[in-house]
């Protein structure tokens, strides 16, 4: 980092791996991987040569006050060769676990594009998209495979890679109308969702414990009101609850450092249904 704050992302990454033979690239993140409530969202948005310069302003979507990713969405919509938005349910998290439901909302996202790109910029340090069944010799015992384009992953790409930052805003802002507009529905206010967008906030822990989990909610993770005895309960607290109550809260969160944290205060590893 430099002394004048952290360095803007750039296309330096992406006009590398187009020079190495990857012509047309897809930059890939997501967001509500670590909500208790609400879909797992995942953005995509693909370049290449003739995409120049990404608009002015384009960084990691956690950097970026609410109304600042809203006016980006348009230029970044106009600047990419493509773009789309995929999503995983709760219902959907419930039944595949957590990691099958980012390749589900990856794969929707790419489908979605109607390009399919060369090569596939995940942020962090783990390829969710590609299938197991996808890598070495399973990929030819397989039939029904999903045939996903080559990834390559990248720690902090959001911050590195402007195709990257410009995907983490199409998918946090879409993520975050579809939270406001269920938790402005009389069924799902109590929770709080147009504030914590579902997150582990502290007043949405409350509403856990006061009303219970909803059909929205992500049910095979221990939630507060889910377990008659509180010893041992866990829930999924996301960077953002831990840092600041909301959400919204502009500074350097990292997605990849999600983990469940016991109420009591000790850490678990495990997400209920793969203990």
């Amino acid at each position: 980092m430099s002394p004048t704050g952290p360095r803007r992302p750039s296309l330096r990454v992406e006009r590398a791996l187009q020079r190495d033979g990857h012509r047309v690239l897809a930059g890939m993140d997501e967001v509500g991987r670590g909500a208790l409530a609400g879909p797992v969202t995942v953005g995509v948005v693909i370049i290449d040569e003739s995409c120049r310069t990404a608009p002015q302003g384009v960084k990691d979507s956690k950097l970026l006050a609410p109304h600042a990713r809203e006016r980006m969405v348009p230029r970044i919509e106009r600047w990419a060769l493509g773009h789309a938005v995929g999503h995983a349910s709760a219902d959907e998290i419930d039944e595949i676990g957590i990691i099958a439901a980012l390749r589900l909302a990856g794969c929707r996202a790419l489908t979605a594009t109607g390009i399919r790109p060369d090569l596939v910029i995940l942020d962090g340090n783990h390829d969710w998209l590609t299938s197991p069944e996808d890598v070495g010799l399973l990929a030819f015992a397989h039939e029904n495979r999903v045939d996903t384009p080559p990834v390559t992953t990248m720690i902090k790409a959001d911050l590195k890679c402007s195709s990257v930052a410009a995907a983490s805003v199409l998918a946090k802002v879409v993520r975050d109308r579809i939270m406001v507009d269920l938790g402005a529905q009389e069924a799902y206010s109590g929770y709080g969702w147009v504030e914590n967008k579902g997150y582990a906030a502290p007043e949405h822990l409350d509403a856990l414990r006061r009303l219970g989990p909803c059909e929205l909610h992500r049910r095979s993770w221990r939630l507060p009101g889910t377990m008659d005895d509180d010893d041992g309960m866990s829930v999924r607290m996301p960077p953002e609850a831990l840092g600041s109550s909301a959400p919204d809260a502009v500074g350097p969160l990292d997605a990849d450092d999600l983990y469940l944290t016991d109420l009591t205060g000790t850490t678990d590893l495990t997400r209920v249904g793969e203990r």
